[in-house]
């Protein structure tokens, strides 16, 4: 089975940005705990909204998503 978006996603924002993963279960669980669809470009905003992620890091996934 295919990895989704999200999972390879969650990945590249452990493995080549470095963030930690409990910085991105917490993003996770922000959205979970309001019931909200998350689409994948909307956890690397929550990352940010919270100062998880800088300006030029949320640049950066947004553009690996674009090619992702």
């Amino acid at each position: 089975m295919q990895p989704t978006l999200q999972q390879k996603l969650i990945e590249y924002l452990e493995h080549d940005l470095a963030i930690p993963s409990n910085a991105i279960a917490m993003g996770l669980r922000h959205h979970q705990e309001h019931k909200a669809p998350l689409p994948d470009n909307l956890l690397p905003m929550v990352l940010w909204q919270y100062g998880l992620i800088t300006i030029e890091q949320l640049d950066q996934v947004f553009e690996w998503l674009e090619t992702a």
